[in-house]
């Protein structure tokens, strides 16, 4: 999630620490997915961060050229580092080449949390290995190169990296003060497989260098690029941790997720359990590991992938990103808290202390903080003009709309595009204000608001899915022309398309209000003045809590 010093603007938005602890990435390789694409998801999730759009453009520097480096959530100089001679377009988390990254933040061990002197924060990480990889395995060895270069600004993280072949997990965590960079693995998602990650780090043990599946970063550039490879990793992740004193078992027996980021309760209950909701719906035997998403039995740890039962979706992917735990033991809209309308949302803090015993509540994918988040499809049988797509959307992902924007664009939908509104400054064609408004109206009454929200998303993104074939159609004639006329095209459909889908969402929030202010349901009666109006009310269930908690207060006497 980040950006800054791509872009070098001088919008620095302030962003406390705790804000990137909420992100959540699923991952879907290509022999996984309906139409053989390899998509990644992700969430960024801040109470104070605002959602658009981020734009680099491809560029030429000459020799010498500094690049200044900003962390992403503070907007804090960090520092300069050298300047790639050629970078490539960027537009959200995906380049040019379908190259796309998400990650989310674990954090681990506190006394590796700072590094005094690091220029490259991971939002550096992922925005700068877009800008120079053509593929997920150059990402991993600019993200390394960097970091053990440059000093590594920040706590531990996990990162979503793919392109149009291959889907990784690849897992960091800095040395802390005294050292310089980070350690770190990454493991290639086996094909047919899908993953996930949400704030607790998965990676445990992994294939060692003397085996024939994975190599150290000293063998990056002989052995990279070999296929064959399948677990890449940092030469002193395991002797950084004996000379720490947390390990002292064999190689073979080193885990660094155990290691690094020793699973807790809450590692369980609320990071692990979003990963578990979407496994659940597409694996058989997923309620096995209810004793460990409940936090009960944490011994009894999640694979970190899994064959799903069925071909995964674009569909499926958006539907994985707005979940709330619904059918499920931890399903948030039937307690007390949900309120008479099922609000399946919890308002912040998540856990609170009454005499003495701590508490805490759930937390499902989908989140009313959420900056912004995507699904990101690379097609290998498409050219990089036309392949990457990001299907991008602001705020909450359970009522945002995904529109579809190519990786190849260099244009930038105004609605979504970056200096157009803040968190703190209102704009009324900003796409982070119109969602946030039709989102934050439904949530006063949500089971009665929130299913006409799902029937526009529905019918708008089935109508953009279908819009881009066509897109695709045409984009490939004119590739055969000229690959300057298709990207100059699929540019101009991305934002148009998402302009016009915020000026919709506008109007959509008007009929919403109309319809539903002041407690009433209204619906146009043809010919008439006036229109019907219901009451739906409390519900039932809602009108015997009352009565429970007030006896006779209420009670009519006839």
């Amino acid at each position: 999630m980040k950006k800054k010093f791509l872009l070098l603007t001088l919008l620095l938005l302030i962003v406390s620490a705790y804000s990137s602890f909420a992100c959540t990435n699923f991952i879907v390789t290509k022999g996984a997915s309906a139409d053989g694409s390899v998509m990644i998801t992700y969430s960024a999730d801040s109470h104070v961060h605002y959602g658009d759009l981020y734009y680099s453009p491809a560029a030429v520097y000459p020799d010498g050229t500094m690049l200044d480096v900003y962390e992403w959530d503070t907007g804090k100089y960090l520092g300069k580092i050298k300047q790639a001679k050629k970078t490539y377009n960027v537009i959200g988390n995906m380049n040019e080449y379908q190259v796309a990254i998400g990650e989310s933040t674990f954090g681990g061990r506190k006394e590796l949390s700072t590094q005094s002197g690091a220029i490259v924060d991971y939002g550096s990480l992922m925005y700068i290995a877009l800008q120079r990889s053509k593929s997920a395995r150059e990402a991993i060895r600019v993200m390394a190169e960097l970091v053990a270069e440059y000093g590594y600004a920040s706590e531990g993280e996990s990162f979503s990296i793919a392109d149009k072949n291959e889907a990784w997990i690849m897992e960091m965590i800095g040395k802390g003060e005294g050292e310089k960079g980070a350690v770190w693995v990454a493991i290639r998602i086996p094909d047919g497989y899908i993953s996930g990650h949400a704030n607790q780090a998965r990676i445990r043990q992994f294939t060692l260098a003397n085996g024939k599946t994975s190599i150290t970063e000293k063998d990056f550039e002989k052995k990279l690029y070999d296929p064959k490879v399948e677990v890449i990793y940092s030469s002193d992740v395991i002797e950084f941790a004996r000379k720490k004193g947390w390990f002292n078992g064999k190689d073979e027996e080193f885990s660094f997720s155990d290691t690094y980021h020793p699973l807790t309760f809450d590692g369980a209950r609320t990071c692990e359990i979003r990963v578990w909701s979407m496994f659940r719906q597409v694996a058989d035997g997923m309620d096995e590991y209810i004793d460990y998403v409940s936090g009960k039995n944490l011994s009894h740890r999640m694979p970190l992938y899994i064959k799903p039962n069925r071909k995964i979706s674009l569909q499926d992917m958006m539907f994985f990103m707005r979940d709330h735990l619904e059918g499920t033991p931890f399903d948030m809209r039937f307690d007390i808290g949900a309120g008479p309308f099922q609000l399946p949302y919890r308002w912040r803090p998540l856990d609170w202390t009454i005499d003495g015993q701590r508490y805490i509540n759930e937390r499902a994918t989908a989140t009313q903080q959420t900056a912004f988040s995507f699904v990101s499809q690379s097609r290998s049988w498409l050219p990089d003009e036309i392949g990457g797509i990001i299907w991008f959307g602001v705020d909450d992902a359970a009522s945002c709309v995904y529109t579809p924007i190519y990786s190849s664009s260099r244009k930038v939908p105004h609605s979504y595009a970056q200096g157009n509104g803040a968190m703190m400054k209102w704009s009324d064609d900003a796409a982070f204000w119109v969602f946030n408004q039709v989102a934050n109206f439904a949530y006063t009454r949500y089971n009665i608001i929130h299913p006409d929200i799902e029937q526009k998303q529905d019918s708008l993104e089935t109508a953009f899915i279908n819009k881009v074939k066509e897109i695709d159609s045409y984009a490939l004639q004119l590739h055969e022309v000229s690959p300057y006329q298709a990207i100059d095209y699929v540019s101009t459909f991305s934002a148009d398309n998402a302009d016009r889908l915020v000026m919709y969402w506008k109007e959509f929030y008007k009929f919403l209000f109309l319809k539903y202010m002041d407690g009433n349901v209204k619906y146009v009666v043809p010919g008439e003045r006036n229109p019907k109006v219901e009451w739906p009310g409390y519900g039932e269930e809602w009108y015997r809590r009352i009565i429970q908690e007030t006896g006779d207060k209420f009670k009519v006497i006839e």
